[in-house]
């Protein structure tokens, strides 16, 4: 390994690399597979695609790729700001809503600060603390779900931000409305609450705490969500975040210009309008949710029900199992970086690739079991 000539700031040091579910083309050049015969089951990505408005739209975006986009994202705030009962005031959009989880770190954490967060939950609210030089404060899960007694309980004088994931991934578990409520209520007002709702329209009956906001009683909530899942634009990269314009304000000091790119927010300005669209995902989505449980169940694995898009199995080496299945053109995520060495996590598809994935999960399985150890 060379070393540079040159120092580094030393943080990165302890920042480890996010690794993202592989992709179709990757997998197919290595194993000499036609693109299109692969399966990506691996990154919650909406198996229906963006909706043909959004696609639409986004052609007609790019006939004006020259100019630079509305860095204020004008339009696509006021239809947000409408839809969710706030105000422009009060929204922040990312590059992703992983780039709003940015933003919280440059605002928020420096050495010598904490940051809580559940066991098993997303990757990048460790790669955050570690980038700004805090500490991880890393509470035990509950049933592979969010202890949130236990997190309340975590914080102290030193802690600034605590990560709430629901439904969470990987796990796809959903804290009860009432919890989420009273914890929200019981967190100390000099600690932000980052509540990621990456999911949030995959929920029968989710609390919406936009009032609390709406109403300024909650200076200390963000609440963070994404156009990648059931609008099926994880390509285009654009999130947002809803808070007191207070805080807003503090963030959009960071916030790079044109950091939401023209033809995204095209995209998602059409995908508000198809609400049919987002309908069909979500009755396709609780249809494959119910697809493997009955599957698992009938096959005698364990598996954790999910609120989300997608769901975690046992399967024993999961590394192993994600390889076997890989070579069957399915892919899916290992759970190993997530300290679930035994698990892999599926995105919910089509009928079609939920009946392929299964297909190659058992025949993986059998492989397995049969091999030397």
């Amino acid at each position: 390994m060379v070393t540079l000539p040159y120092p580094t700031n030393p943080n990165l040091q302890a920042v480890p690399v996010y690794q993202p579910g592989r992709p179709i083309e990757e997998v197919a050049r290595e194993l000499g597979l036609p693109a299109d015969d692969i399966v990506k089951l691996a990154s919650n990505e909406n198996p229906l695609g963006p909706s043909r408005r959004a696609v639409a739209a986004m052609r007609k975006a790019l006939a004006q790729a020259h100019l630079y986009p509305d860095g204020n994202a004008h339009y696509l705030k006021q239809k947000l700001a409408a839809r969710l009962g706030v105000t422009p005031a009060h929204l922040i959009l990312g590059n992703g809503s992983n780039e709003v989880i940015e933003f919280l770190g440059h605002a928020l954490i420096a050495p010598g600060t904490e940051v809580v967060m559940a066991q098993y939950s997303f990757a990048v609210y460790a790669i955050v603390t570690a980038l700004f030089g805090g500490q991880l404060v890393v509470v035990p899960a509950r049933n592979y779900g969010h202890d949130l007694d236990a997190m309340r309980a975590a914080i102290t004088p030193r802690t600034r931000l605590v990560f709430v994931a629901n439904p969470n991934n990987p796990t796809g578990t959903c804290v009860a409305a009432a919890d989420l409520a009273r914890f929200v209520a019981a967190v100390p007002e000099n600690v932000v609450i980052a509540l990621d709702e990456a999911y949030f329209e995959f929920l029968d009956q989710p609390l919406d705490l936009t009032p609390e906001i709406r109403a300024g009683r909650k200076p200390n909530l963000i609440l963070m969500r994404t156009f990648s899942k059931i609008y099926g634009l994880a390509g285009a990269r654009i999130g947002y975040g809803i808070a007191h314009p207070a805080l807003i304000a503090e963030l959009e000091k960071i916030r790079q210009p044109f950091n939401i790119n023209a033809i995204a927010q095209a995209g998602a300005l059409a995908a508000l309008d198809d609400a049919a669209h987002a309908q069909k995902t979500r009755r396709l989505n609780a249809r494959g949710l119910r697809f493997y449980a009955r599957a698992f169940r009938r096959l005698g694995l364990e598996y954790i029900p999910s609120a989300a898009n997608f769901i975690l199995v046992r399967v024993g080496d999961g590394q192993r199992v994600f390889h076997e299945m890989q070579q069957l053109g399915v892919i899916t995520r290992p759970m190993g970086g997530y300290q679930l060495p035994a698990w892999i996590r599926i995105s919910i598809g089509t009928p079609r690739e939920n009946k392929h994935c299964l297909a190659a999960l058992q025949t993986a399985l059998a492989r397995t079991a049969a091999a030397p150890a």
